[in-house]
């Protein structure tokens, strides 16, 4: 079991994927508050490539725009 901490846009995102069965089964073993979850400690390789197949598709790439 992990304790993960995340702003509330990210525990959405990540309650969206328990919920959704997303990574094929659930993972959320507790939520805890507004920003702090229990996972479990066997789905954080697939959880972290999925969170950051997620920043990919959201983030501004600077180097593209010649900045």
């Amino acid at each position: 079991m992990n304790y993960v901490f995340s702003d509330a846009a990210m525990k959405q995102f990540l309650l969206h994927l328990d919920e959704t069965f997303a990574l094929g089964r659930k993972f959320i073993i507790q939520d805890l508050d507004e920003r702090h979850l229990f996972i479990s400690s066997d789905i954080l390789d697939t959880l972290q490539t999925k969170v950051d197949d997620l920043m990919d598709q959201i983030s501004f790439p600077l180097a593209e725009k010649g900045i």
